[in-house]
């Protein structure tokens, strides 16, 4: 006996060690696990089920990783626009972050988890922020799986610029927080919430701290994770402090592994690049950000190489101020524009484009196995797109629909550990329209703490 079987999907692509793609496909679930993949017909009548979704017109898929997320700037949207890697940081997005009380995060937190989840998300990896409790307590609550982590500082200047004063913390100070916040979070909520460690910057961080942040997540056996090589200014002040590159830098203190998680990598050198394929790190392309700051990411970066050869590299939506946080969108990203710097179309199919949002994000969370495929014994996280739509429309190959033409505005349901969480496009564990509301009334206020009225209003007359 199933307590829930999804029936009769158009398309069910499985993304299981064979990628099999299942006309008429269904999924039966018992106790938060699948424990049937298959025709609808053999399905059904071997797991009776109290409850049975029609998959009729649907497009069904692994619940979507978005393997990079700040949760805390989703009230930054508009704050950061056409500003390079120093100004985007130093100038726009620590000075937000430090503005906001916890009223304010919450806020924010809610309004991405809300987002997040109605594009078809089912885990997210938070990048880590002072509040990591309020992320997990609004994501744990919705019923999402995630990872979060406390932000670690240990150095108030660098060659990128100042911290701000809310943010600077001893070595010992960064370490015991960090720590505590493993040891509060992670598996909490029924396991569906993972707490890690993280350094925020290389070039905020002492070696002490990188050393110590690694030691503490092979303790506990959790992951560790960080921004490495996004911009050519990261990279040139690592070799000006430090004499290497970054993952050189990581290289040199013995801190790679298989349970480190760098996001971006798009400056990594031909050397780094041999690095994150021998240490088994896990790394996280994050398309928009790259697009919408010009970093670079993708006209120096080597994402098909590293895919091409064994590295678990996901896809991150990184935050509202880079304007998209919808996985599907990222798809095409990713796909378009290194087909367009590579002058060639043959360059990340969507096959594998798919899989970094699914099977690899299950890697990137070190959670192999367990989420990212629709096989018996992982854990029941589906998504279901609705084809009655223009975009989906011829549907000749559903995987081509999905990278090129969809969006995250055709999920018509979101399954996590077998509970429905999205159902019609709509959210049921979340108050949609009282987040949007109290989004839109924060909004002032966040804005007159920031300070930056003057740099974000429209460049247009407004009367």
């Amino acid at each position: 006996m199933a307590d829930l079987r999804v029936d009769g999907a158009d398309w069910l692509l499985t993304v299981d060690r064979d990628r099999r793609i299942l006309r008429d496909g269904a999924v039966a679930v018992a106790d938060g696990r699948i424990v049937a993949v298959g025709k609808t017909a053999e399905v059904a009548a071997q797991h009776p089920a109290p409850r049975v979704i029609s998959a009729r017109g649907k497009v069904v898929t692994p619940g979507l990783v978005d393997s990079h997320i700040h949760t805390t700037f989703q009230m930054s949207r508009g704050l950061a626009d056409e500003v390079g890697s120093k100004q985007f940081l130093f100038e726009r997005m620590y000075p937000y972050e430090a503005a906001l009380d916890e009223e304010d995060a919450v806020a924010s937190i809610r309004l991405c988890v809300l987002e997040l989840l109605k594009n078809g998300v089912t885990t997210f990896i938070d990048a880590g922020n002072y509040q990591p409790r309020l992320t997990a307590e609004v994501a744990g609550a919705a019923g999402m799986r995630c990872v979060v982590a406390r932000s670690s500082f240990d150095v108030a200047a660098s060659a990128m610029g100042v911290l701000p004063p809310a943010f600077i913390e001893t070595t010992e100070q960064a370490l015991e927080r960090a720590e505590e916040a493993v040891q509060g979070l992670h598996g909490s909520h029924g396991g569906r919430v993972h707490a890690w460690f993280q350094f925020r910057g290389l070039n905020n961080s002492t070696d002490r701290l990188i050393v110590e942040l690694k030691r503490l997540a092979d303790r506990h056996g959790v992951g560790v994770q960080t921004h490495a090589c996004f911009a050519r200014d990261t990279m040139e002040s690592s070799k000006a402090r430090h004499g290497v590159t970054e993952i050189e830098r990581l290289a040199r203190l013995g801190v790679l592994g298989p349970n480190v998680l760098l996001i971006h990598v798009g400056w990594a050198t031909e050397a780094e690049l041999e690095l994150l394929r021998r240490h088994d790190v896990k790394c996280v392309a994050a398309p928009s950000s790259s697009l919408h700051n010009a970093y670079g990411n993708i006209a120096h970066g080597h994402i098909p190489e590293l895919l091409e050869a064994g590295v678990a590299v996901g896809l991150g939506s990184d935050h509202a101020s880079s304007g998209v946080v919808d996985i599907c969108q990222e798809m095409f990203l990713v796909a378009g524009g290194y087909k367009e710097v590579r002058t060639s179309p043959a360059v990340l199919p969507p096959e594998r484009v798919l899989e970094m949002a699914t099977v690899n994000g299950a890697r990137c969370a070190q959670r192999a196995g367990e989420i990212g495929a629709l096989e018996v014994g992982r854990r029941a996280d589906l998504v279901l797109f609705d084809t009655a739509r223009p975009e989906w429309q011829p549907l000749y190959n559903p995987v081509a629909n999905l990278v090129y033409s969809a969006t995250g505005r055709s999920v018509d349901t979101v399954i996590v550990d077998g509970r429905v969480l999205v159902e019609g496009g709509r959210a049921l564990t979340l108050d949609e329209s009282a987040i949007i509301e109290e989004a839109r009334g924060r909004a002032p206020g966040i804005l007159a703490k920031t300070k930056l009225a003057a740099l974000v209003a429209p460049k247009w007359p407004v009367s």
